[in-house]
C-alpha cells in the first residue's frame, strides 16, 4: 500500500483545520447612540440586566458577573469604545475616548456652556455637577480647564446612587 497519498490528506487535512482556526469573525455591534435626555444607549437603560446588554451589544470587551469580588460589581465593558455598563449599580459610564454618537455633544463641552441644555444642576461640587433628569441622575465630570471628561447617568435620582470610586 502507497502511504503517500493517505500522508498526503492527513497532512491537508492538519492544515486546513489550523488555518481555518485562525480565522474568527468580530462580533458586529451597531453604532453607539447616546441619547443624554432619555438616558439610553441604543435604547438600553441602565438599569437593564447583564444579560440583556450582553444580547443586545455582543461586542463587549469584558463582563464582570453578578456575585463576583469586584469592587464595582456586576457590569458589561466596552473598553475599545470607553463606555461601561454597571449592572449592579444601575448605571452607564461614558468616557473621554467614546466611540460613538452623543445626542447632545457633552464630552469636551464647557461647564460654562450646558446650561442650554440641561439648565442648573441639582449638586455641584468643584470638580462635578449632577442633573436631575426625568428618567434619574446625569453626573459630569470635569478636568483641570472645567470642559466635561467623563459622562455617568442612572436611573437612580441623587440620594440613591452608588458610583463606582
Amino acid at each position: 500500500m502507497n502511504m503517500k497519498p493517505i500522508l498526503a490528506i492527513v497532512l491537508a487535512s492538519t492544515l486546513s483545520c489550523a488555518v481555518s482556526g485562525q480565522l474568527q469573525a468580530k462580533t458586529a455591534c451597531p453604532a453607539f447612540y447616546v441619547d443624554i435626555l432619555n438616558g439610553t444607549v441604543n435604547s438600553i437603560k441602565p438599569d437593564y440586566t447583564l444579560g440583556e446588554i450582553k444580547q443586545k451589544l455582543p461586542c463587549y470587551t469584558s463582563v464582570e458577573e453578578e456575585g463576583t469580588a469586584s469592587p464595582c460589581g456586576a457590569g458589561v465593558f466596552f473598553k475599545d469604545r470607553d463606555i461601561n455598563f454597571y449592572t449592579q449599580r444601575d448605571y452607564i459610564e461614558i468616557g473621554e475616548k467614546f466611540k460613538g454618537k452623543l445626542s447632545i455633544p457633552l464630552l469636551g463641552a464647557s461647564r460654562t456652556s450646558l446650561f442650554k441644555w440641561l439648565g442648573n444642576p441639582k449638586l455641584k461640587d468643584d470638580k462635578w455637577d449632577a442633573y436631575q433628569m426625568a428618567y434619574g441622575t446625569l453626573v459630569l465630570h470635569y478636568n483641570a480647564t472645567g470642559k466635561v471628561r467623563l459622562i455617568q447617568f442612572s436611573t437612580k435620582d441623587t440620594e440613591s446612587l452608588s458610583l463606582c470610586p
